[in-house]
């Protein structure tokens, strides 16, 4: 019999790798700490629990690079994918999702696996034999990071993440508020007013921004450094950068008309996307934040509609660590010292739900094919997995190797001859080339 692949961590690359590794006839152990030792993100035990956003980003596997990833995924019968896709909410092109029968799912699909079994324990040291994935996600526990520190010799970088505040919809003040998805963007009536928009004056926006940058934050320790994935900014970290930042990012008017008063156009627009099937909760979109409790709610309430809101999460931050993949993983995701050991997921560097995903899919393959007595090349870098892959383990600098989300600047260049000058036609360029090359890869 094959011998069993041991995981570390039940998150989003940790259910993926386990999956495609037992599809692949190999028996898998998850190791996961929860529901024993929980963390301050996390509410329940469950595998693949989402604790910011609920959103896989776009859905778009035509232009768009991570609706791609979502569409190279899919037909690699990705089991996160899967699911989200059965637990989707209108949310306009973004694949956004019901989070906690989301996680229901992904659980109860591994848990009857008949070769998954699961141990729940804190895994506090470095394996010294074995095959094993370390899948632990940006919450990696104390001990373990340590352990990793002291095998390679190398310090884990390290950045601080941030958690939107989600909202109780029937506290929201519908008439001022109103529903409309970006550019009325979806197919349906639904996924037209996936959205919730609080719209602001030059006035109101100006007060806004004044409390957040006077509101009490959140202070680091001694010797923590403040550094951040730029796709997950605190939004006054975006304040402090110039008074008009936000308006040109998570408060941004355009595609927007306000249906209590068509005739005037908002200054600023706060939106919140539906985060539950129910429509009960609403997260702030972009609302990442390190501010106090207290100063929360003071702040929070000065958003036109939001004036008497309850929130059923406030926002919140946590430090991050990710180890040098460039400097310490091989083209197989093995720790070059220690090649008994894939990483995946967000400890490898990638940013983002579905990179995280995506990069568990293919150390489940990899490790999967190793132990059957085979080697299983890594997607083409035209593809998006085999971009984000190659950017993990070489593509990037290591000296400056940060946080990256799936785009279009990590693919070998497109040939732009042929017609096909414009951007929207280079990025359809971009996926046809994709899905052609991921084909051929998964045959």
């Amino acid at each position: 019999m094959t011998e069993t692949l041991h995981i570390i961590g039940g998150g989003m690359a940790g259910s993926e790798a386990a999956w495609q590794a037992a599809q692949q006839g190999v028996p898998v152990t998850i190791h996961e700490m929860r529901p024993a030792k929980g963390t301050f993100a996390h509410r329940t035990g469950d595998f693949a629990e989402m604790v910011c956003s609920n959103s896989f980003r776009s859905d778009d596997d035509t232009r768009n690079a991570v609706g791609l990833l979502h569409w190279e995924m899919r037909a690699a019968d990705g089991l996160i994918m899967e699911m989200a896709t059965a637990h989707r909410l209108p949310a306009g092109g973004a694949l956004a999702v019901d989070r906690d029968p989301f996680a229901a799912a992904v659980t109860a699909k591994l848990l009857s696996h008949p070769l998954i079994s699961t141990s729940y324990e804190d895994v506090t040291e470095l394996p010294s034999s074995g095959n094993w994935i370390i899948a632990t996600g940006p919450l990696t526990s104390t001990g373990l990071a340590q352990s990793i520190r002291q095998a390679t010799g190398a310090d884990a970088l390290a950045f601080f993440d941030a958690i939107a505040p989600i909202v109780y919809a029937d506290t929201i003040d519908m008439s001022v508020a109103w529903l409309q998805s970006r550019y009325d963007k979806g197919e349906t009536v639904e996924e037209q007013t996936a959205y919730i928009n609080c719209p602001m004056t030059r006035d109101q926006y100006n007060a806004f921004v004044d409390a957040l940058l006077a509101a009490d934050k959140t202070e680091f320790h001694e010797g923590e450094t403040a550094g951040y994935f730029d796709g997950c900014l605190p939004i006054e970290v975006m304040a402090e950068r110039g008074r008009e930042t936000l308006r040109f990012g998570p408060m941004k008017p355009v595609g927007l008309t306000n249906s209590h008063d068509p005739q005037v156009k908002p200054y600023a627009v706060v939106q919140l996307r539906r985060d539950n099937k129910l429509g009960t909760l609403y997260n702030i979109v972009g609302f990442q934040t390190k501010m106090k409790y207290g100063a929360q709610l003071v702040v929070f309430k000065l958003i036109p509609g939001l004036h008497n809101a309850s929130f059923a999460r406030l926002g919140g931050i946590h430090r991050n660590t990710f180890i040098n993949s460039p400097t310490l993983l091989d083209s197989q995701m093995r720790l070059k010292c220690h090649p008994h050991i894939r990483f995946a997921g967000q400890i490898t560097g990638v940013e983002g739900y579905v990179e995280s995903a995506a990069m568990g899919l293919l150390a489940g393959r990899m490790a999967a094919a190793e132990l059957q007595g085979r080697t299983l090349d890594p997607p083409p870098s035209e593809t998006a997995t085999g971009a984000l892959i190659t950017h993990i383990t070489g593509g990037a600098d290591a000296k400056t190797f940060q946080p990256m989300n799936v785009n279009f600047g990590l693919f070998p260049p497109i040939d732009a001859k042929g017609g096909r000058k414009g951007r929207k036609d280079r990025y359809l360029a971009y996926t046809d080339r994709a899905k052609a090359a991921f084909t051929e890869w998964l045959s």
